[in-house]
């Protein structure tokens, strides 16, 4: 089993940046892909960015492309997401995810583990 824990979420204004951390812990060692969804109210959990283990690379929603930053630090089995020019539509439930997906990583049906998710929300 491996636990996620999400922080770094909170209230911000239209502009505003926002880095988000998810700490993995126990059997981190099946973990190859992490990634960050986000779930609006009344819509579906949409994809937002992902990072793969051993080369780094990385993913993003085209929404966020350019905006957004996911990062990864193996050592300390922890991923960043750094939210930059932050929008009204950005605001959304953030959750943490990681499995063993190596390929469809935009699919969250691929994910096998979930932090509890952390508030952004953006106020125009």
């Amino acid at each position: 089993q491996v636990q996620l824990v999400e922080s770094g979420g909170g209230l911000v204004q239209a502009g505003d940046s926002l880095r988000l951390s998810c700490a993995a812990s126990g059997r981190t060692s099946s973990v190859y892909t992490m990634g960050w969804f986000r779930q609006a109210l009344g819509k579906e959990r949409e994809f937002v960015a992902a990072v793969t283990r051993s080369d780094g690379n990385t993913h993003y929603a085209d929404s966020v492309k350019g905006r957004f930053t996911i990062s990864r630090d193996n050592t300390k089995n922890t991923v960043y997401l750094q939210m930059n020019s932050l929008k009204p539509e950005d605001t959304a439930v953030y959750y943490c995810a990681a499995g063993s997906v190596r390929y469809q990583v935009r699919s969250r049906s691929l994910y096998d583990y979930w932090g509890q998710g952390t508030q952004v929300t953006v106020s125009s």
